[in-house]
């Protein structure tokens, strides 16, 4: 599968992601100035196969191969405005597949985190988050249940694939104040927020989604 051609030109590209953010982003409610002016300048077109990329504006995901997708455009601003993200954070990326959840991050000045399992979208994503200059991300491969402990604790975790219950280990890494957005369930998933507290944990559900399943570890917890 050939990933990050240039078929699609960059002034009507940037045309249709301009119209993305307004009609797709804006006009379901993110108001997050960070988010949306992060999701204008990500060239989206560039994280799909190149046979797909004048989809790539379009209001669903797409297929990246390895049976995994890129995230709607409104759920990846949905996510990321939950993070409240803001210059100098440290966020936690479960799940890099195409890195374009971790390149919207970055615009919005976190230094990210973000491990991918499958060794081969995590080292596509790794060359192409390079190229485009994203010097804030750092990628690796493993398996994502278990964090990354070597460098926590996060201000923010984003989990980009659906376990069926919370990994403990995420609970872990965060800070105080730090919140944790994921998808949870199997058949029917929840998008959750969960906010650390100095007492314990604070969950709220935020919309009903439809992620791929995070394998590895979770498939036994």
């Amino acid at each position: 599968m050939a990933f990050f051609g240039k078929r699609a030109g960059s002034e009507p590209a940037e045309e249709r992601r301009l119209r993305m953010v307004s009609s797709q982003i804006e006009a379901r409610g993110v108001q997050d100035r960070t988010v949306l002016e992060a999701m204008r300048k990500v060239p989206r077109h560039l994280f799909v196969p190149a046979e797909l990329q004048r989809q790539a504006y379009h209001d669903g995901p797409l297929s990246i191969g390895d049976q995994q997708t890129i995230s709607q455009p409104y759920i990846v601003a949905l996510m990321t405005a939950e993070l409240r993200p803001a210059s100098g954070m440290k966020v936690l990326e479960i799940g890099t597949g195409s890195g374009y959840q971790a390149a919207v991050l970055a615009e919005c000045g976190c230094h990210v985190f973000s491990i991918e399992i499958l060794g081969g979208l995590g080292l596509l994503a790794a060359e192409r988050l390079r190229e485009l200059g994203y010097t804030n991300v750092l990628t690796t491969i493993g398996d994502g249940y278990d964090g990354w402990k070597e460098h926590a604790p996060f201000d923010g975790i984003l989990v980009t694939a659906a376990p069926p219950r919370v990994p403990g280990p995420l609970l872990e890494q965060l800070v105080v104040g730090g919140r944790l957005v994921i998808p949870l369930g199997r058949a029917g998933q929840d998008l959750v927020t969960i906010t650390r507290t100095a007492k314990g944990h604070e969950q709220r559900s935020v919309t009903p989604v439809r992620f791929v399943p995070m394998t590895g570890k979770a498939d036994h917890h």
